[in-house]
């Protein structure tokens, strides 16, 4: 009786969510979503990538949200079938081309932005093209369709070299920024670079955030260290499959007690 449940609530065409990722939900971690040709990085999807790996992910019987919802869920042990999708730096291309495939899927992500870079531009990235990043208008309507808007810290420093003037302002300072300019409370952090060390996660924990993201955060792994899998324009659906049962070169699935040990339930 219960198999036959689950056969009739996935979507049509979807086959079961693996066994081997099922007890611990698994996090995406993206950056743009433009034309990947000049990208150094490789940290750039197409439109049509990301539309084919938001289309494997339905198959497989699972569905992207943000951070928030799959940390709830993950409080009420409704997670299974869940995976966190979230996306890095804020870039213009998101609202262009992000939301609207997101839409198609009936997903949410989170998307961690910089306040102190409003309307800017990469510049911390020396070997690639200059990327536009969201605007104050631009970040409003991300939040508008659904979207966690969430801190990559001011203006995308190494927090691990930072002194602790520039640290607070980093960390609580663009928790401040991002709610004045939202309305809306900020509950996530994401280390800029994926670099975080004891002192920041201090930082962090001190500026109230619920849960923060880094990328293989090694022995600092828990709520406010939790390790995502980069997703690139070369992951097909192979790939996928593989990164989401072994947790990829970059990151892996987070252990259930990192998700479910974050502090304060929240449901936006």
């Amino acid at each position: 009786m219960t198999d036959d449940r689950n056969r009739r609530a996935r979507p049509a065409g979807a086959t079961p969510a693996p066994r081997t990722a099922g007890t611990a939900p698994w996090i995406a971690m993206y950056h743009s979503v433009a034309d990947p040709a000049d990208d150094p990085y490789r940290i750039t999807v197409s439109p049509q990538r990301l539309d084919a790996q938001l289309a494997w992910l339905r198959r497989r019987g699972l569905r992207g949200v943000s951070m928030r919802r799959l940390l709830d869920a993950a409080r009420r042990g409704r997670a299974r079938g869940l995976v966190g999708l979230t996306f890095d730096d804020g870039y213009r291309d998101f609202l262009d081309h992000a939301v609207p495939l997101l839409h198609r899927y009936h997903c949410t992500a989170t998307v961690f932005v910089l306040p102190g870079r409003l309307g800017g531009d990469n510049a911390w990235d020396p070997l690639g093209p200059r990327k536009p990043l969201l605007d104050a208008d631009g970040i409003r309507r991300a939040a508008a369709h659904g979207m966690e808007i969430a801190s990559h810290g001011h203006t995308h420093i190494d927090l691990t070299a930072a002194d602790d003037h520039a640290l607070h302002q980093e960390v609580a300072g663009s928790r401040a920024a991002l709610t004045d300019l939202t309305g809306q409370d900020v509950h996530g952090f994401c280390y800029p670079y994926g670099k975080a060390d004891p002192r920041v996660l201090a930082a962090v924990r001190a500026a109230g955030y619920g849960y923060a993201c880094a990328i293989a955060p090694g022995e600092l792994t828990g709520p406010l260290a939790l390790p995502r899998m980069h997703i690139g324009q070369r992951d097909t659906a192979w790939r996928l499959r593989l990164k989401q049962a072994t947790g990829g070169p970059r990151g892996r699935t987070p252990r259930p007690e990192a998700l479910t040990s974050a502090p304060a339930a929240v449901t936006a």
